[in-house]
């Protein structure tokens, strides 16, 4: 679902022209095809996974070797080295964020209890001594880390910048050898050492924080290409303006443009307005017309809009029960031939409206009927169809109501016999069975072939609780609560291991 672009919106937030970047928010909404609002209540869910990403953060944090010198009393001039510097027993106690309207985000980490080894090198005057004098040392850290980042619009992607990072040390013990007992002069050199093992740790945990907030944010810039894209056919999703941040909500904007054989679709006069969404539920999606439309049309030169039904199961449909009467060629053609076949396609672009009664859907489709001749079909017809299509989402699957509006015959003939359909019988036959067989075919037809889509980009994974689909007047709103999907996390996490 696109559900996978906002929910990482909001995790990359807790971390870190063709119009693009537009200051203006009202000349933004105008070329805006997407919006996502993600309230509170899912916040405080992605929340909950920004322990697994901090944990990231610190274990493959890579903390490089350093030398220096520095004056101390009582040893005179110190040289020393660090090297080696790991990570282990990482536990992190609690997270909290918050909402700062016009600001960012402000996000703590607390109790993050944690083991640092590895070796040190040091010695007395201006020379570095040998082996001998490397010792093993660990350190025991328990820390409170503190984020806020703050989201914007650069290159049409949603960014975060994560500079005013900082750490509060509440521990920090440092043991030469694991000696937790040292004697004072020991002592005296742990104490001179500790404070450069804290600038150390504290400026590589800031900075790869900052690292993979980076890497987030070209990782929702990829799984959401990925998830609009099937084929020659993609939706640029960059964003129009910077992310807007309330108390209750964050809401991007996106562009939604379809790109298809190097051409992209325009938008320029979209009807968004910030209340046509409200707080009550986790997550919403906004849809203008001006997506789908575009898209549609990509999809009909793509070829895509073409069903053949063949055999049994062309025999089966036809046992539906119409008002009118059977011609004598359709019933013949279906009992006698031994694999009669049913070849219907969009013969014009398709095109929409949506309004509160649901998305009306406009196409010209072309039928032909085949019994048994494959050169020519025994029925060549051409429709224009008018069906009031309304969504839901259920069990992982996407359902089509389908209400035809108006459904008419533009030509109908006889190929084999060289001549045209003109008996008002015949014709409402033809009529009739495209809306009582046809209509409800390609409906579910187009069911399972989105669910296909939807589930090969890994929306069967999301855990989507009461999805609602609302038509209103140029655009769709959907709304639904979420769990978010572990394996997106599991994914990301991968690609910062590597």
């Amino acid at each position: 679902m696109p559900g996978e672009i906002c929910s990482w919106l909001v995790l990359l937030s807790l971390f870190g022209t063709t119009h693009s970047c537009l200051q203006d928010p009202s000349l933004a909404y105008k070329h805006t095809g997407i919006v996502c609002r993600l309230t509170y209540p899912a916040a405080v869910v992605l929340n909950e996974k920004t322990t697994k990403v901090i944990e990231a953060a610190f274990q493959h944090a890579r903390y490089p070797s350093m030398q220096g010198e520095k004056s101390a009393a009582f040893f005179g001039k110190v040289s020393y080295g660090l090297e080696n510097l790991e990570i282990y027993n990482l536990s992190i106690g609690r997270s909290d964020f918050e909402l700062r309207p016009g600001e960012g985000i402000g996000l703590e980490i607390s109790n993050v209890s944690a083991v640092f080894s590895g070796t040190i090198q040091y010695g007395y005057g201006s020379w570095l001594v040998n082996v001998g004098h490397t010792l093993d040392f660990e350190v025991e850290t328990q820390i409170d880390l503190g984020i806020n980042p703050k989201l914007y619009c650069g290159n049409s992607k949603v960014a975060a910048d994560t500079s005013d990072c900082y750490l509060n040390f509440h521990k920090f013990r440092l043991y030469l050898e694991g000696d937790k007992e040292p004697n004072w002069l020991k002592k005296l050199f742990t104490d001179f050492i500790t404070f450069t093992v804290k600038l150390v740790v504290k400026g590589q945990i800031c900075k790869e924080i900052n690292k993979l907030a980076d890497i987030l944010a070209e990782f929702i810039q990829d799984t959401a290409a990925n998830f609009l894209s099937d084929g020659g056919i993609s939706v640029d999703i960059g964003v129009t303006t910077t992310p807007l941040i309330t108390a209750n909500y964050i809401e991007s904007y996106h562009k939604g443009l379809t790109t298809y054989l190097n051409l992209t679709s325009v938008i320029n006069a979209s009807v968004f307005h910030p209340d046509h969404l409200t707080e009550n539920r986790m997550v919403y999606f906004w849809f203008s017309d001006d997506i789908f439309i575009p898209l549609i049309a990509a999809a009909h030169q793509d070829g895509r809009f073409q069903l053949d039904i063949s055999s049994e199961d062309l025999k089966t449909l036809f046992e539906t029960n119409l008002s009118s009467i059977k011609p004598e060629y359709v019933a013949k053609c279906l009992l006698e031939s031994a694999s009669p076949e049913l070849r219907v396609w969009s013969s014009s672009v398709p095109t929409l409206n949506t309004s509160t009664v649901g998305t009306s859907v406009w196409a010209q489709a072309t039928g032909e009927l085949y019994c048994g001749s494959q050169n020519k079909p025994t029925l060549s017809f051409q429709m224009n169809v008018t069906v009031d299509v309304t969504a839901s989402y259920a069990d992982k699957k996407l359902f089509l109501h389908g209400k035809p509006q108006q459904i008419s015959v533009i030509r109908a003939e006889l190929p084999l016999q060289n001549k045209l359909v003109n008996d008002e019988a015949q014709v409402e036959f033809i009529r009739e069975a495209v809306e009582k067989i046809g209509v409800p075919k390609v409906l579910s037809v187009l069911e399972v072939e989105i669910t296909r889509l939807m589930d090969k980009q890994g929306a069967n994974l999301f855990d989507i609780i009461d999805p609602e689909v609302l038509h209103q007047e140029g655009y769709i709103v959907t709304q639904m609560d979420f769990g978010f999907p572990h394996h997106l996390l599991v994914d990301f996490l991968k690609r910062t291991l590597q």
